[in-house]
């Protein structure tokens, strides 16, 4: 009986394999993005318990051996002790591992499986999980669902996909657009189209039907990986000489593009994979009342900076530049910096070039280039700023020019 109703769950299966390299261009020691602490938690913490829920089974992890320890002591955390874990001995990209999950013998053939990436922030859960669950009596062995998020901005760094309603509640997939620059994504939501979050809901059966026929080669090496698998204290030791086999590729390429049995969720619903500085600076500009305490508000001639929140090799503040006010030309020897403008009309200057940039434009100041900020506006101007280094102190400034004197 309990067997029963386990089947009827939804299982989570959570991917954390991602290296998270695009945030830390200059660093070697980055963290992935699933496990820096953002201010007493984590995307991988996060996700952990989004599958708290009761529609969920028991979890499997699929990451690898660099990662293995973080994950357990992410599960311990959270009081997880009944889970699965995959572990895949070289990085073969999202459709290795999702087939590999797949072909675990014990998860029934037509088991719904709901693949979350482990680095996603999504608000609103119970309507997420309502969602899923209105969706499960119509998975089949051949299709696959992902799932929409109805989008914010013309944003350029996420893919889109577009729509056609074919039955009451069933909208099919025409098109994906992958990452547009911001005029086309201004054409797509015009068209209702939707961010691709890069979720899938699947049933087993599907995963191993759509594999055979379209990625046959994939699917016999994972195949002998998972056969001649070793499971050991709740892990599978996938087989390194059949899994290194295996072609080096995402879901999407592998499959998403070949099938055409592709049906969408679509959600309105706060979403992000802050995958961007940008998207990690909105973040913290919209919680950042979380963050402020009085003693890391600091005066300055040309307005205030308030430290939000410090975290390994990086630090968030937030910059109020009152009308007028001009920051010195500088540079800095050890961070490079991310400024995401929140309020007014800032001039930027960047090493030769000057510019003015408005509210929810990013700019990225590169190691030892130097840079200012003007605010020749009538209003003030606010800026969330990322810093990213080795040394993260107002010590590190080689000032060029100041209208305040302090260029010594």
């Amino acid at each position: 009986m309990n067997q029963n109703l386990n089947h009827k769950k939804i299982k989570p299966i959570i991917l954390c394999g991602g290296s998270g390299t695009r945030l830390w261009p200059n660093s070697k020691n980055h963290q992935a993005k699933q496990f820096i602490d953002f201010g007493n938690w984590t995307l991988f913490g996060k996700t952990l318990k989004r599958i708290k829920s009761p529609i969920f089974d028991q979890p499997i992890i699929s990451t690898n051996k660099k990662y293995l320890k973080q994950v357990k002591y992410y599960l311990r955390k959270n009081k997880i002790t009944k889970y699965k874990i995959v572990l895949e001995p070289v990085k073969r990209n999202t459709a290795p591992a999702i087939l590999s999950i797949a072909l675990i013998k014990d998860i029934p053939k037509d088991q719904s499986l709901m693949f979350f990436s482990s680095d996603h922030l999504i608000e609103k859960m119970n309507v997420f999980n309502k969602a899923i669950n209105k969706n499960k009596f119509n998975l089949t062995n051949q299709n696959i669902f992902i799932f929409g998020i109805k989008p914010t901005s013309p944003s350029s760094e996420y893919g889109y996909f577009i729509t056609k309603k074919i039955k009451k509640n069933i909208n099919k997939v025409t098109k994906f657009i992958e990452k547009p620059k911001e005029a086309k994504a201004k054409q797509i939501i015009k068209k209702k189209g939707y961010w691709n979050s890069g979720m899938f809901f699947i049933r087993k059966d599907s995963i191993i039907n759509n594999f055979k026929k379209y990625q046959p080669a994939i699917y016999r090496n994972c195949f002998n990986a998972v056969k001649k698998a070793k499971l050991k204290a709740n892990t599978y030791y996938l087989n390194k000489t059949s899994f290194a086999k295996t072609k080096a590729k995402s879901f999407d390429y592998a499959i998403l593009e070949k099938t055409k049995q592709i049906n969408a969720i679509k959600l309105d619903i706060p979403w992000s994979d802050l995958g961007s500085w940008k998207e990690i600076l909105k973040m913290y500009d919209k919680n950042k009342n979380k963050y402020v305490k009085k003693k890391n508000i600091h005066y300055r001639p040309w307005g205030r900076y308030t430290n939000l929140f410090k975290g390994r090799e990086f630090l968030i503040k937030e910059l109020f530049v009152k009308s007028k006010g001009i920051l010195s030309l500088q540079k800095h020897h050890h961070r490079a910096e991310h400024w995401l403008v929140t309020q007014g009309n800032p001039k930027i200057t960047l090493n030769k070039n000057s510019f003015i940039k408005k509210p929810n434009e990013h700019i990225f100041i590169p190691l030892k280039s130097i840079h200012r900020i003007q605010n020749p506006g009538k209003k003030p101007v606010k800026i969330m700023e990322a810093q990213l280094g080795s040394i993260l102190k107002e010590t590190d400034i080689i000032r060029y020019k100041d209208v305040y004197g302090r260029v010594k």
